[in-house]
């Protein structure tokens, strides 16, 4: 008998932080394969990629079998796929950092605003230093390759995520094309949501400041409405006055004669 969705939910979040530790560990045995060519860690590090492929694809089959429309979870999570299927994507698992910081930042009252700034430059760090690694691995030793050192791959990835393109540095091989197309996609997309920050704070600054005035112009209408009310009361205060002397007998008001 298959466990119900609320178990099996509660169990694929609690294996969120040891993915999110291979996700760190992959990240850093990929870089001990593309940064030390030469070294006797590189078989290692091999070894530890592929242990850690199995793990994210037995995590991705253990979701969608534990989802109740599968055709309708599988349509929806083709970048899962994706980061299975494609070994340079596996890193990108750490963005799952950002769904755990979502809930804490909950916890702690924070704004929409600072997450999708949190957001913004983790995925840019992240995204850069993986396009490096992986640029880097698919020129190196390619005939007539420009990018043959690290340094050089994070020139590139900068100049490319950032959009400006000075052509100086470009890749020569079919992998490392596709990566550089991957990578202007990203690029547009955090400008995108940059442009969308920057423009959020300036709406946000300009709604505090209408917030402001409105407040100041309510408490000015209130404080006439008080003012208004007591000189009404104090014209009814003397309208009786003035009434009560005219009737009185020794009042304006006594016609006899």
């Amino acid at each position: 008998m298959s466990p119900r969705p609320a178990e099996a939910q509660k169990r694929i979040r609690a294996s969120e932080w040891p993915l999110i530790a291979a996700a760190f560990l992959y990240i850093a045995a990929y870089s001990v394969f593309v940064l030390m060519p030469d070294s006797a860690l590189r078989g290692a590090a091999e070894v530890a990629m592929i242990a850690i492929w199995v793990l994210f694809a037995a995590d991705y089959l253990i979701r969608l079998s534990a989802a109740k429309q599968r055709r309708r979870w599988f349509a929806r999570n083709l970048p899962d796929l994706a980061i299975v299927a494609l070994p340079m994507l596996r890193p990108l698992r750490l963005l799952r950092l950002i769904v755990i910081f979502h809930r804490l930042q909950i916890s702690v009252g924070k704004t929409l605003h600072g997450r999708l700034a949190a957001y913004a430059a983790a995925s840019a760090a992240l995204l850069i230093y993986i396009a490096s690694l992986a640029v880097l691995d698919a020129e190196r030793g390619a005939e007539g390759a420009e990018i043959t050192t690290y340094g050089d791959a994070i020139w590139w990835s900068i100049v490319t995520v950032t959009t400006v393109g000075y052509g100086d540095t470009v890749p020569v091989t079919g992998a490392g094309r596709v990566i550089a197309v991957l990578l202007m996609l990203g690029g547009i997309g955090l400008i995108g949501v940059i442009t969308g920050l920057l423009a959020s704070a300036i709406v946000k600054r300009v709604s505090e400041g209408d917030g402001t005035d409105e407040n100041a112009s309510r408490a000015q209408v209130e404080h006439v409405d008080q003012r208004i009310g007591a000189l009404e009361q104090r014209i009814s205060e003397l309208t009786g006055l003035l009434a009560a002397r005219r009737t009185s007998p020794g009042g304006t008001g006594n016609t006899e004669a």
